[in-house]
């Protein structure tokens, strides 16, 4: 998998999804807050696929 979100995206998605947890853990926002595992997944492994699918890169990381 090749990188293809950045640095201030990644950490956008990694705070929102431990914000969305953190409010389903603490019952403030219901089960649907458990999405916040997607952002969260996507900013720890720097991957999106569906940046991939639209062809988007955040990175500023030269492509191979």
């Amino acid at each position: 998998m090749e990188a293809n979100v950045g640095t201030i995206d990644r950490a956008a998605r990694i705070v929102i999804g431990l914000a969305l947890i953190a409010g389903a853990l603490s019952g403030m926002i219901g089960a649907w807050g458990w999405i916040g595992v997607v952002p969260l997944a996507t900013g720890v492994f720097r991957f999106c696929p569906a940046y991939r699918l639209f062809g988007l890169n955040t990175c500023s990381a030269p492509r191979s």
